[in-house]
């Protein structure tokens, strides 16, 4: 079974709040599985993670979301709302990333279509929207997405958003429902950035595209309603990685650090042999042959895995900012957050390490399906307001 992170072909840009909205947690009453005082490596469990009052997970709860096969065998311990997203993601029968080009691979539905799917499947109501959303060019090539809040009073604290897909695949509309979580949560601004990608764009210009927009919102943001002197950044996987290379970009020029950052399952090292890369070679979304194809379309050699930028967990990362990193249990990324995790904490850089047991890759957006995105949503809000208050 050897998957597979893909996303959908482009949408129209009326139905993206749709899209959101299906998929983030609309409650803003998330409980965190740490408190401000407890920024330790933390694996929840899914007692832990199912202690929550949303609807999806009441709707989990009742045995609304509930998968229909055997666990696969490379997931004995995936939860059953994650197994029905995965159920509904092996439905669209993509083809491995490896057999694809990168304009064919953008065509497959993605993660984020198997957990709308889900929605339908177990009459998951859409929650309503709390943010308005506007596209701004930023610069020739890249543009942004601006989640604004529609309460509260500006300015609002900001959060540059960096969405994953390896460099390759994926765009904003593939991750609207983790920027439009994090806008209505925490109360932000959120820029969700539109960089360019490999192999049309090799290493390092979605780098470049980024840290680009990053100075863009330090000196734009009070035209956005936003605060320049409270911004994160905040990515995941791909964008996970370009998010924490912002805050060492920025802490290199001279640049205005960001007050946090925040790293879900991110891209943090090249070396292919890890202890989950092995463990981790037949999952879905993402599995070792998948990394090996996105490095393989955005680097220029394999050389450029050894930059710093790439193999974050070689890189000087004193001085960075408090940080929160999430992890999946099924997920080749996995070992590598860690040890960005203890690195940071080694640097003196305050880390809060969380680990959901029973998840794979791309869960965090998926709060409306799979009760362990709440909490990791909740415990990412938590940190945010702390920092941006």
């Amino acid at each position: 079974m050897k998957l597979l992170f893909a996303r959908p072909a482009a949408r129209v840009l009326l139905a993206l709040p749709v899209l959101a909205g299906a998929l983030l947690l609309s409650s803003c009453n998330s409980q965190p599985t740490a408190t401000e005082a407890d920024k330790t490596a933390t694996v929840v469990s899914g007692a832990t993670n199912a202690a929550s009052d949303s609807a999806a997970v009441t709707a989990s709860a009742a045995g609304a979301v509930q998968p229909t096969g055997a666990k696969p065998a490379w997931g004995p311990n995936l939860h059953a709302e994650m197994q029905a997203v995965i159920e509904q993601l092996m439905s669209f029968k993509n083809k491995p990333l490896p057999e694809l080009t990168a304009p064919a691979a953008r065509k497959q539905p993605s993660p984020a279509d198997a957990a709308m799917k889900q929605m339908r499947a177990s009459n998951i109501p859409t929650p309503p929207l709390n943010c308005d959303t506007t596209t701004k060019i930023l610069m020739p090539g890249v543009t942004a997405r601006v989640y604004t809040p529609k309460g509260g009073a500006a300015p609002y604290p900001v959060i540059v958003y960096y969405h994953g897909g390896g460099w390759v695949i994926a765009t904003n509309d593939t991750y609207a429902a983790s920027a439009q979580a994090l806008c209505e949560q925490v109360g932000a601004v959120v820029v969700s950035v539109e960089y360019r990608k490999g192999p049309e764009h090799k290493f390092p210009t979605a780098h470049d595209d980024s840290f680009a927009a990053y100075q863009y919102v330090l000196k734009n943001a009070a035209s956005m309603e936003g605060d320049p002197n409270k911004v994160a950044v905040v990515g995941e996987s791909a964008g996970g990685n370009l998010a924490c290379n912002m805050s060492i970009m920025a802490r290199d020029k001279k640049v205005a650090l960001p007050k946090y950052q925040v790293l879900v399952y991110p891209i943090a090292g090249y070396n292919q042999n890890t202890a989950s890369y092995n463990a981790n070679t037949e999952t879905a979304p993402l599995n070792k042959g998948g990394m090996g194809w996105f490095f393989k379309n955005y680097l220029r050699s394999a050389a450029d895995g050894n930059d710093p930028r790439i193999n974050l967990v070689s890189a000087n990362l004193k001085g960075l900012p408090p940080t929160t990193i999430i992890g999946a249990e099924y997920d080749p990324l996995m070992t590598e957050g860690k040890t960005l995790a203890d690195k940071l904490t080694a640097a003196g850089v305050k880390t809060n390490y969380q680990l959901y047991n029973g998840t794979t890759h791309e869960f965090f957006g998926m709060a409306a399906v799979v009760p362990e995105a709440k909490a990791a949503q909740g415990v990412v809000v938590s940190d945010l307001k702390a920092a941006l208050k």
